[in-house]
């Protein structure tokens, strides 16, 4: 999640609305479609930018977003929640140095199952679930 200090945008430049789909360049192949969604305070959401990726994209690719987008305007990013993807935090300081970059709660509790038996993952969600549910009154 980024948030513009100037214009109150949130936006998560990690956030795959969808995770692969097939597209014909030359020959038809599944890709990873990267979506940047910003969210304004007031809940207002827009797309900033759909990027198909070939599926190695790495620290250098995400450089290259994060510059496409502060050359379109993207000023000043105060946070940036991301799943966990090597390089990024790097690559976010790079264009915006004063950025705090945090990992996804949900990813985090998500990783945490793997230190716990299998048997046990249904009791560690529901004592966990507190923790992401929101609990503010719906507008």
């Amino acid at each position: 999640m980024i948030a513009n200090r100037r214009s109150n945008v949130l936006t998560r430049p990690d956030h795959k609305i969808v995770d692969r789909t097939k597209i014909g360049d030359g020959k038809v192949a599944n890709r990873p479609i990267y979506v940047v969604m910003a969210v304004t305070v007031d809940g207002t959401r827009d797309i900033l930018g759909i990027w198909a990726g070939d599926g190695g994209e790495g620290a250098k690719y995400r450089l290259h977003v994060f510059t496409e987008l502060k050359n379109r305007g993207l000023d000043d990013v105060l946070m940036l929640v991301c799943d966990g993807l090597e390089g990024l935090p790097e690559a976010v300081e790079t264009v915006w140095p004063r950025t705090i970059v945090q990992t996804c709660v949900v990813h985090l509790l998500r990783n945490s199952f793997r230190y716990a038996a299998r048997q046990d993952w249904d009791k560690i969600a529901g004592a966990l679930k507190p923790v992401y549910t929101d609990r503010s009154p719906r507008r």
